[in-house]
């Protein structure tokens, strides 16, 4: 075959061109430290770079971003939780010692005033928020676990499920004596026939006050699960438990009223002040059975720092002051918060307001305040009658009265003593069950925390690892690039140098 000086040039341009593009890649990967710059120049590095890419993204995602959110949120709430647990202590302290009968009217004021600020700090706590987030409502993370001022625009409707379980003793004095009956005039006309005593009631305790159960501002009803003869409960077609109303005598008054902790052997007493049941020895010995009670009522008028229905119970809200506005109904369940803190593995973060502040520590501490003023109301009576006995003036007839008034008080005093002291011993015993159930929560919230602390180690070593494999998959050996580099250069320059000898000859330089 004849080969013509066209075709020759045409080679060496070829070949001239063929090293430059050679030249131009080995240059671009020097210069970027990248292997391929467009996918086409090594499709299998480019799927791989992808798909290591998507990986290392996604574990940033969870190292860099919601690890730290997780654990700033738990750091957060176990502070609140052990703020609220230090509190209870202090009040369990207090508590032991004001069940001592030495203290005087001024030691029992400074333990009333203190039990009512621990109170309030202690909810205070349930209030924590995480960057506007409140941590402890679930996921009503919006909505405070307490109410933040004094609230009487709402009227709830709350459903509270209780247990013969939940039903104690109390204990409390009946015909306290006021000194009204006593009449300077006339002391012989001074009656004190009925005697301050001393009972026991059995007592479901609601978890409010002030609840609203008259027909015509509210209602109560207590129902129980219906169940067959082998005791399981009953449920209708749509899978609704079936209740069974109490049908019983209601009787609704104050717990000021005298008969109010004394109720009818066969009927029970609503104490609508004290949000308290009072039932007769017939009723208790049926109700302490149930497994559950269900007792609905409604109230409209919450103080600050009262923990809020719609996280504790099934409650529908009314707008007292919007009457087109819908009610909003709330149903108590388990609202766990989750973060995906790694590949298919997501942690729950939040602690339920539910599980650790509870209103038995704020009911038993107001336990702890009537009684305590209700020893003080005596004292003071007991100083007025003293006081009286002081003046030189009085007649044998007005002394002889006097002692006898202060007789029945000094007797009204023990056994209101005597109240007091079981008080405590109850409140011992709920700021114990509070405690224990703080430590719980604190405990579980601690193993939580120590395993996003291991995914948080893996995760460190994880990321590591995918930066050296996308650094291998896609970053060039420099060495071995300059390498090529300078040998591609040396081709380069060569078929320049073959090119410069080749095409200055032509027809003549043979003739």
């Amino acid at each position: 075959m004849r080969i013509t000086n066209k075709m020759m040039t045409n080679n060496v341009l070829y070949n001239i061109n063929s090293n430059k593009n050679s030249l131009s890649r080995l240059e671009e990967r020097y210069s970027t430290g990248l292997k391929i710059q467009r996918p086409s120049d090594d499709p299998i590095v480019a799927t791989r770079a992808l798909k290591l890419r998507t990986n290392l993204t996604e574990l940033n995602q969870f190292y860099e971003k919601n690890i730290p959110d997780t654990l700033a949120w738990m750091d957060l709430t176990e502070s609140a939780m052990k703020e609220a647990n230090d509190i209870i202590t202090k009040i369990h302290t207090y508590c032991v010692n004001g069940s001592t009968d030495t203290l005087t009217e001024n030691d029992r004021n400074s333990i009333v005033a203190t039990l009512k600020q621990f109170k309030d700090q202690i909810f205070q706590e349930g209030n924590t928020n995480y960057a506007g987030r409140y941590v402890f409502s679930g996921y009503k993370t919006d909505t405070s676990l307490v109410f933040d001022n004094v609230t009487t625009n709402r009227n709830y409707s709350i459903t509270e499920k209780l247990s013969g379980s939940n039903i104690d003793i109390v204990q409390t004095t009946l015909n306290s004596v006021s000194l009204s009956v006593y009449d300077p005039e006339d002391p012989t006309s001074l009656d004190i026939t009925e005697k301050p005593n001393y009972v026991s009631a059995y007592r479901l305790r609601l978890a409010y006050n002030d609840i609203k159960t008259e027909e015509e501002d509210g209602s109560i009803n207590i129902n129980f699960p219906v169940r067959d003869d082998e005791g399981n409960i009953q449920y209708d077609g749509d899978g609704n438990m079936e209740l069974e109303e109490y049908n019983g005598d209601i009787n609704r008054i104050s717990s000021k009223d005298a008969n109010a902790y004394v109720p009818d052997p066969d009927g029970i007493n609503i104490l609508e002040d004290t949000g308290e049941i009072i039932m007769g020895e017939n009723v208790y010995k049926e109700w302490k059975e149930y497994g559950e009670i269900q007792v609905t009522y409604e109230k409209d008028s919450f103080l600050k720092n009262d923990l809020r229905p719609e996280h504790y119970f099934d409650c529908t809200v009314t707008d007292k002051e919007d009457e087109d506005a819908e009610p909003i109904t709330y149903t108590k369940e388990d609202q766990k918060i989750q973060y995906e803190v790694n590949f298919n593995q997501t942690m729950t973060i939040n602690t339920q307001g539910s599980e650790v502040f509870t209103h038995d520590i704020a009911r038993v501490i107001d336990d702890i305040i009537t009684s305590v003023n209700d020893v003080l109301e005596t004292d003071h009576k007991i100083n007025e009658v003293k006081k009286m006995l002081e003046d030189t003036s009085i007649t044998p007839e007005q002394n002889k009265a006097l002692n006898e008034m202060l007789n029945v008080l000094i007797t009204e005093k023990t056994l209101k003593d005597e109240v007091l002291q079981n008080t405590f011993g109850r409140a011992l015993t709920e700021v114990t069950n509070q405690q224990n159930a703080m430590n719980v929560a604190i405990a579980d919230l601690g193993s939580r925390y120590a395993r996003v602390e291991l995914t948080e180690s893996r995760l460190a070593n994880e990321q590591g690892d995918f930066e050296d494999l996308l650094s291998k998959n896609e970053d060039a050996d420099i060495v071995d690039t300059v390498i090529k580099l300078k040998s591609q250069e040396t081709i380069y320059n060569a078929s320049l140098s073959a090119a410069a000898k080749v095409v200055k000859n032509s027809l003549l330089d043979f003739i």
